[in-house]
């Protein structure tokens, strides 16, 4: 992978980058990261080894992305969005609990799926999944996965109601939805939302 562009403040360690990726000022890449194509990685940035970023994936300034979250196609990342990936955590320098982290078993790894959107603010807790194309509002806690399409807000995450692939609420008619927006139709079965 080449033909990608980091501003000469910005720390890249690792080459695995897609053609047309955008880092900006003061962002760090550690080694061993993988970032798609077509990608947008905001100032000050830490993107930590073992952290893998879809293609078309956009991670708005002052983000962390510790090892083990994974960003799938198309994914939003706005500004502040807290990961983690301890559900335990202890310094591994810490004589008590140094075993622990002598394996990666204490490690508990988050999905982002395509064309998810974390709100500003969010805190995903690890060992979770944000279904594709679900809207995580801002300052929400995510502590369970999200369903496909779902959109949640407050601490804990609760759902109150389904989104489009574009991103708008969708008006609920029954075991169908739509778009008012884009026009796009769903069903609604068993608690799920899917494309017509």
């Amino acid at each position: 992978m080449s033909e990608f562009y980091a501003h000469p403040t910005a720390i890249v360690e690792t080459a695995r980058i897609g053609a047309g990726t955008r880092i900006w000022a003061y962002a760090h890449v550690m080694n061993n990261v993988t970032i798609g194509s077509n990608c947008n990685i905001g100032d000050h940035c830490f993107v930590e080894s073992g952290v893998i970023v879809g293609n078309n994936v956009t991670i708005k300034n002052g983000n962390m992305l510790f090892d083990g979250v994974e960003l799938e196609e198309g994914v939003f990342v706005g500004p502040h969005v807290f990961f983690t990936n301890d559900l335990y955590p202890r310094s591994p320098r810490l004589e008590q609990c140094k075993y622990r982290y002598e394996s990666s078993d204490w490690l508990f790894k988050t999905k982002v799926c395509r064309g998810a959107s974390l709100g500003a603010g969010a805190v995903i807790v690890s060992n979770n999944t944000i279904g594709e194309f679900a809207m995580v509002g801002a300052g929400c806690v995510v502590t369970h996965d999200i369903p496909p399409y779902a959109l949640v807000v407050g601490n804990p995450a609760r759902q109150i109601g389904w989104v489009c692939q574009c991103g708008l609420r969708l008006k609920e008619d029954g075991q169908k939805a739509f778009c008012p927006s884009c026009g796009r139709q769903y069903q609604v079965i068993d608690g799920r939302v899917s494309p017509v």
